[in-house]
């Protein structure tokens, strides 16, 4: 009989977001192994009447079953609406764990924060099961560093219930060299804590280079009026953890940049907020701003590839606290990078041993706008090898294939109970 897992990651198929693709494209690897069932968020307007009827749903996606929980809609900009979604989803995904029987292991991540990890922790405790803990982000390290509240004594105790966490976890599994380190630093060397360093990764076999003569990147360019236009982008989350308001404002500084244009696409909490600059600056009237809406996965790879340069940005405070897993889908596409990231994190040192872009540090807003302007300033020729680099790195260190075998083999050597031993993937 294969061992079971309960994943209990609140994004999955058929949500865009990008844990949720990570996720799923791992269970569907996992699933010829093991006897899968997650418990995730119903995506609005899935499902439909059965849906609408009940808290729950419970569906299959090829051998995995999917438990899915209705939940309140969300707005990102209230921290009422957002505490209200996370507390019904906390109750929900808990009391679902705790029904399922004979679970082997309890798989959960750092979603939502603190929280995702305490789902295991009780599952933990009155399943008798295993627990992976999978960290794609520190908290409240994160929130600190954008200071989402003044209340100390708010992250003091997240910190306590995550080294708890942490501590009672079998296995933590980051995605970064320097969130190991950050682990690590939190115990101060008092406590060894199993854990494993697997990247995060794109479908490198699905998001390829492609030229911009290509018919459907040609199509998305001509569509947005980009023809003959040096395309900064920004594809992905508008969140609160990247300090896109304030990097808005080196815009202006490069209005004689004549073709220049930045498009940003996506959504999420400070959208509003930048659409506001721009309006007021009239940055979109004038054609140097453009705000577009998450694209379709199936079409990810036609807009990645309309642009000369992505950008790559973190808030200052979050290295060894998250990875933008955007990095992997821009070295997959051969893109040039601008990597807004403190020196030592794992993007930036990603962007240097790739040799596929270039760096400044977050809030050092000046220095941004002069690394933009170097790269409007190369050759079409110089912007494409320096892009085909990332790709070549990614090829040769972070395939898609190599991070997935490696969970693959950490759950079946925890599956035999073979002595468990600290793995650390290697980057390059």
């Amino acid at each position: 009989m294969k061992p079971k897992i309960v994943f209990v990651i609140n994004y999955f198929y058929p949500d865009y977001a990008s844990t949720g693709q990570l996720l799923t494209e791992l269970c569907l690897y996992l699933q010829h192994d093991f006897d899968i069932t997650v418990i995730a968020e119903c995506p609005p307007g899935y499902g439909g009447e059965a849906a609408a009827k009940g808290r729950y749903i419970t569906d299959h996606l090829e051998n995995i079953k999917v438990i899915r929980i209705r939940l309140p809609e969300v707005d990102k900009q209230s921290k009422f609406s957002r505490i209200k979604y996370i507390s019904t989803y906390f109750f929900y995904a808990t009391y679902l764990l705790l029904k399922q029987k004979n679970t082997d292991f309890i798989y959960t991540i750092s979603t939502p924060p603190v929280l995702g990890g305490l789902i295991g922790t009780i599952g933990k405790l009155f399943k008798r099961s295993k627990h992976i803990y999978n960290i794609q982000d520190f908290n409240p390290e994160q929130a600190e560093a954008v200071g989402y509240t003044k209340r100390q004594w708010i992250f003091n105790v997240a910190r306590a219930i995550d080294n708890i966490n942490c501590s009672m976890a079998d296995h933590i599994i980051t995605v970064g060299k320097d969130m190991q380190e950050t682990l690590v630093n939190r115990f101060g060397g008092r406590k060894h804590i199993e854990n494993t360093v697997i990247n995060n990764w794109t479908n490198e076999e699905e998001i390829v280079p492609l030229d911009k003569h290509h018919p459907r990147v040609a199509k998305f360019i001509a569509d947005h009026g980009w023809q003959d236009k040096f395309v900064v982008m920004y594809s992905g989350n508008l969140g609160l953890y990247y300090d896109l308001e304030n990097l808005m404002t080196i815009i202006p500084v490069l209005k004689d940049c004549k073709n220049l244009v930045f498009a940003f696409i996506g959504e999420g909490a400070v959208k509003k907020k930048m659409q506001e600059y721009a309006a007021q600056h009239g940055l979109e009237e004038s054609g140097q701003v453009c705000f577009l809406p998450f694209q379709p996965k199936e079409d990810l790879k036609y807009s990645l590839n309309a642009a000369d340069v992505h950008l790559v940005v973190n808030q200052k405070g979050i290295k060894g606290v998250s990875v933008p897993s955007k990095i992997y889908g821009v070295m997959a596409a051969g893109k040039t990078v601008l990597g807004v990231l403190e020196s030592g994190s794992e993007a930036h040192r990603l962007i240097v041993e790739g040799a596929c872009g270039l760096v400044a540090e977050p809030q050092n807003y000046e220095d941004i706008a002069i690394q933009l302007r170097r790269l409007y300033e190369m050759d079409a020729e110089e912007i494409q090898a320096i892009g085909q680099n990332g790709r070549d790195y990614l090829e040769k260190y972070l395939r898609r294939d190599v991070s997935l075998e490696k969970y693959r083999q950490l759950l079946l050597s925890m599956a035999t109970q073979s002595p468990s031993t600290t793995m650390v993937s290697e980057s390059r």
